[in-house]
């Protein structure tokens, strides 16, 4: 299944270094190219001699030894991979690459490399809900790694909670859905928007809403490691421009349906997550308006309706739109799906545990037309934004087939 694929497999110094062999193994048989690179702390845990028996490659760990052909290891593998995985990873490894740090053979290949990178982290479950590992973790995702989620239960060195690494069997399917979904998005070109927008009421004062733009972003890193052209049309967030997408920042409604009506004829699926504002302020203030007495008065203004306009003009297109709520979500959402055209609209009530703005976890339903729904369980915005890419390809294939 995994024939000419090159997968990279980093192992860390943790007790659960020895699952790595099973993983390797696996991929074999699965007919990937395998190398493996280990760090000082992982030969503690398991010899060389039984990855490179495994993998038929050799077993890379000092930057400075002497290569077996004339090649830069570190470049070379980066430039070969399809997919680096490392498993276990230490907070350690974590910790480097969301600092830049590049110090040993494995940091050095995963910095030096443009393929998908996939940690797997495994460590005690305190080390691991730290909020310094957790920041590096937000920090990595944000720029478009991928992280499988640990287990819960009983660890090594006793206690029991959250950080087992999950069995090989379930990584070595997870990396299958990464490689198999990597290249399925090559031929399309994706158009974006994200993050909420701005409108000014004064040079100092502006109406905005919670939205951090994370979801839009995990749409647009997801679609690009598949494949995609993609531009991402941003409002004013805190996030890395994700790897690889066209970025393009806007501060207010006007702005960005402008920069959207410009330039989605050149895209074939349009995806409107933006949190836009409905109204801006009819007249700006020059100067900073001064406090008195007097109730204040700011006459509003309807904006553009982004994913309405694109629902009248869309032709072929897939055009997908959110719908955050807090009430009547199927009925809210379903009636938005119709009125503006969309060929699916992702749910989500914003109340709900594990959802709502700024999260890093979301709990969405995927509306089609004909009413057919997917209800999603708590998910990372990652892995949601694949799912709602998943279902995107669904509705094109589907549409090809009606059209023959």
């Amino acid at each position: 299944m995994l024939k000419g694929k090159t997968v990279v497999v980093g192992v860390c110094g943790g007790i659960a270094a020895y699952k790595s062999v099973e993983i390797v193994s696996r991929l074999k048989k699965l007919n990937a190219d395998v190398h493996v690179i280990m760090t000082e702390n992982a030969t503690k845990f398991v010899q060389p001699l039984t990855f490179r028996s495994l993998s038929h490659n050799p077993v890379l760990i000092d930057m400075f030894e002497e290569p077996k052909v004339w090649d830069i290891q570190h470049i070379s593998l980066a430039e070969k991979a399809d997919l680096i995985v490392v498993a276990p990873a230490t907070a350690n490894i974590i910790g480097k690459v969301a600092s830049g740090i590049a110090d040993d053979m494995l940091s050095t290949t995963i910095i030096a490399a443009d393929c998908p990178v996939l940690f797997v982290p495994a460590m005690n479950f305190r080390m691991y809900e730290n909020p310094v590992v957790q920041r590096n973790i937000n920090t990595l995702t944000d720029l478009g790694y991928i992280f499988m989620e640990p287990e819960s239960g009983q660890m090594a060195c006793g206690t029991s909670g959250k950080g087992r690494l999950p069995s090989p069997e379930a990584i070595v399917n997870y990396i299958n859905d990464l490689l198999a979904k990597s290249k399925d998005y090559s031929d399309m070109k994706v158009l974006i928007t994200a993050g909420p927008t701005r409108e000014a009421i004064d040079p100092v004062r502006f109406i905005t809403n919670p939205s951090s733009g994370k979801m839009g972003y995990a749409i647009a890193a997801a679609a690009c490691e598949r494949g995609a052209s993609v531009r991402l049309i941003s409002g004013p967030v805190n996030l890395e421009k994700p790897c690889g997408v066209e970025t393009v920042y806007v501060t207010r409604a006007m702005e960005m349906y402008n920069e959207v009506m410009k330039v989605y004829k050149n895209y074939d699926v349009l995806i409107m997550v933006a949190a836009v504002a409905d109204y801006r302020c009819a007249q700006i203030a020059d100067r900073k308006i001064k406090k008195s007495d007097d109730n204040l008065t700011i006459e509003l203004v309807r904006n553009p309706d982004i994913a309405a306009e694109l629902g009248k003009v869309k032709g072929d297109r897939i055009l997908v739109g959110f719908s955050a709520e807090t009430d009547n979500l199927l009925k809210n959402a379903s009636g938005k799906l119709i009125s503006k055209n969309m060929d699916m609209i992702v749910a989500n009530d914003v109340t709900m545990e594990g959802a709502g703005f700024g999260a890093d976890t979301n709990v969405v339903k995927l509306i089609k037309r004909g009413g057919n729904i997917v209800d999603l369980p708590v998910m990372s915005k990652k892995d949601v934004a694949h799912r709602i890419l998943d279902e995107i390809l669904n509705i094109k294939n589907q549409n090809e087939i009606d059209r023959t």
